[in-house]
């Protein structure tokens, strides 16, 4: 009796008073009901009071000031940044003279035999071709110099992400001080990382260098953790009861069994490796990155793509070697591998020596095709004939400028409209609405953030590009993966396409954007949308496959139509990868819509570039802690907690 007395109250609630966004939205009317009253008497305009600031960028400005005037002197900067910034010099000095040396001969046969080893013929044969291509178009030697930068970055990246990785994974309490650490490194855009490392190092390699390394080492250090952590219990348990220390069960037990995960993270961190040593040309790190930069300033679309495709063909022969060699892993060794890295070796040599002796070590300049005046004869036909007046659907221009007018322009005017506080409480919904309250408290401080570093309004601007181009590339995203999920061909059909797009480094996407739709907050948005579009068709369409068969069956045999099939079944037992490809293409977008400052995107893309040319610390850092702090508050209204994504599921 005392039971049924006890549960008679639950039993009592309505229905739909038991459903926990029921009562959360009940909560939060409530708490609207007391605080809008209040907040709308005391700030009844829209935009962030000027009281609840705080001006920072004073003590930033010293701060720059005693860099700048101590670089030369202060023991600091001679006797430990100095001989880090000559380390740097040397090391990236030598890998470019013994690429030199090795000549393009011996630089193609190497690469190629070593992808033939790690892969296969078919793989060996594309990197081949792919060196080769680099010659053709004229870009050798900037080829050779982006290597040898990247080289030397990815060492480092590699070294000082297993360092955090293995901390990490070995000790719950550097777990939890490295998490928020590694979140912001990620989080804030490239262009942040580079004022502070070029106010300490100058413009030219060692900046580039450094900032490559602490935007490329987070993910080596999540996936080293990850995979210490992962490892099998039975495993390091047997290991451990025969007697083992605890460095040999590192070395003979986790780190064997993290094998995976540790290339994984090498795949990673070479790809934003690449991907920040292109950016980094801004700040004189020379190579690929500076040709598409000064192309882009010049808007010479010809010389951008020039350079922009070698890029293009290091990141796919990298992500297809470091993934095949992840592959092959647990495999069981070739009988005579030891014998054929010999012979590779030696053919390497052969070849380099031959190329050497012939006097053939630098690319012939007979052999060099120039596509910069085709292409860009094509760019000024499209801009006489798709850029503006097409006869009924207009021109490119036309769709940039009714995308600005009709869509972006509203969005930011809307949000500008909303009273500041009613912004966090939108926010505080939503995080509560999809997470808990802690989720809900982060964003809503992070916002707040915003307001108090007095970079309100263009924060929201940033945020409206950032909403109109998350809500495009879902659309697509959706549409082309649940198409790609149900017809093998089309997968077949999109995966070259996706491979391309999601290898290239995140610059490159400018040149053909400013090449149909001009300079503007319209092309910045396209930009970010075709960045972010593979990962979320590859999410959609891995989330819908993994549906289970049985499911599908059952829906089958009770006579479901195939688009009742999707709508009733697939669709809602997809429902945690939806929202990881909402999450993630939210970060994506984000990511690029800052860079499209360097093509009129505004904002604080444009904040963080101009305090980049100009050496304002306060500026750019100010942009940079809004963009983290922007990153942060998306994160946690478009990711669900683990708890609410497994009741979800």
């Amino acid at each position: 009796m005392a039971t049924v007395t006890a549960a008679a109250p639950r039993t009592a609630l309505p229905g739909f008073l038991r459903h926990p966004v029921v009562r959360k939205l009940l909560l939060l009317a409530l708490a609207a009901a007391v605080l809008v009253p209040l907040a709308d008497a005391r700030w009844a305009s829209g935009s962030w009071p000027g009281a609840l600031t705080v001006d920072v960028s004073e003590p930033l400005t010293k701060v720059s000031d005693w860099i700048i005037d101590n670089r030369d002197s202060h023991p600091l900067f001679i006797y430990f940044l100095g001989h880090i910034s000559n380390a740097v010099v040397i090391c990236v000095r030598a890998v470019y003279l013994v690429l030199l040396a090795a000549g393009w001969a011996g630089v193609t046969a190497a690469a190629s035999l070593v992808a033939w080893r790690v892969a296969g013929p078919r793989l060996a044969a594309g990197t081949g071709v792919a060196f080769l291509a680099c010659g053709f178009l004229g870009m050798w030697v900037p080829t050779m110099q982006t290597l040898a930068l990247m080289v030397v970055a990815v060492l480092a990246s590699v070294v000082v992400g297993v360092l955090l990785g293995l901390a990490a994974g070995l000790s719950d309490r550097l777990d939890r001080l490295l998490r928020p650490v590694l979140d912001t490194m990620q989080v804030l855009p490239a262009f942040a990382y580079l004022l502070p490392v070029v106010l300490v190092f100058g413009i030219g390699v060692p900046a580039a260098v450094l900032a490559t390394v602490v935007y490329a080492a987070p993910p080596m250090a999540r996936l080293t953790a990850l995979g210490l952590r992962g490892a099998d219990k039975e495993v390091l348990e047997a290991v451990e009861s025969l007697g083992t220390t605890a460095r040999q069960r590192l070395l003979t037990a986790r780190i064997p069994l993290a094998r995976k995960e540790l290339l994984l993270g090498l795949n990673q961190t070479i790809m934003m490796a690449l991907s920040m040593a292109v950016i980094a040309s801004v700040i004189g790190a020379g190579g690929l990155g500076d040709r598409v930069y000064q192309a882009l300033a010049s808007v010479d679309v010809g010389a951008a793509l020039s350079a922009g495709i070698p890029i293009v063909l290091l990141a796919v022969v990298l992500d297809r070697v470091t993934g095949a060699a992840g592959e092959k892993l647990g495999e069981e060794p070739h009988p005579n591998g030891r014998r054929l890295w010999l012979y590779a070796l030696a053919g390497t040599a052969a070849v380099a020596v031959a190329g050497r002796l012939t006097g053939r070590l630098d690319w012939p300049d007979a052999w060099a095709l120039n596509i910069a005046e085709p292409v860009n004869r094509a760019v000024d036909w499209m801009t006489d004939h798709l850029y503006s007046g097409v006869p009924v659907v207009g021109g490119t221009a036309d769709w940039a400028a009714h995308f600005t007018t009709w869509v972006l322009d509203p969005v930011r005017d809307g949000l500008l409209w909303l009273p500041w506080w009613s912004v966090l409480l939108v926010v505080a919904a939503l995080a509560w609405l999809i997470g808990t309250w802690r989720t809900a408290l982060t964003a809503v401080l992070a916002m707040a953030a915003i307001g108090v570093l007095g970079v309100w309004k263009p924060s929201l601007d940033t945020l409206s590009q950032v909403l109109a181009a998350v809500a495009v590339t879902l659309v697509l995203g959706f549409a082309t993966g649940i198409a790609a999920a149900r017809s093998d061909r089309v997968e077949r059909l999109l995966r070259p396409v996706l491979d391309v797009f999601q290898t290239m480094p995140q610059f490159v996407y400018l040149i053909p954007v400013v090449a149909l739709f001009g300079v503007g907050r319209a092309p910045a948005v396209a930009a970010a949308v075709v960045y972010a579009l593979p990962a979320v068709v590859r999410i959609t369409t891995q989330g819908l496959r993994q549906v289970d068969p049985a499911a599908l069956e059952s829906s089958r045999s009770l006579g479901a139509t195939p688009a009742q099939q999707l709508r009733q079944v697939q669709l809602p037992l997809a429902r945690p990868a939806l929202l990881l490809a909402v999450n993630q293409g939210v970060v994506l977008v984000l990511a690029v819509v800052i860079i499209g400052g360097l093509v009129g995107g505004g904002a604080l893309g444009y904040e963080v570039v101009a305090g980049l040319a100009r050496g304002d610390l306060a500026t750019g850092l100010v942009a940079g802690a809004a963009i983290v702090c922007l990153g942060l508050m998306l994160d946690r209204v478009t990711q669900p907690t683990e708890r609410r994504a497994k009741k979800g599921a």
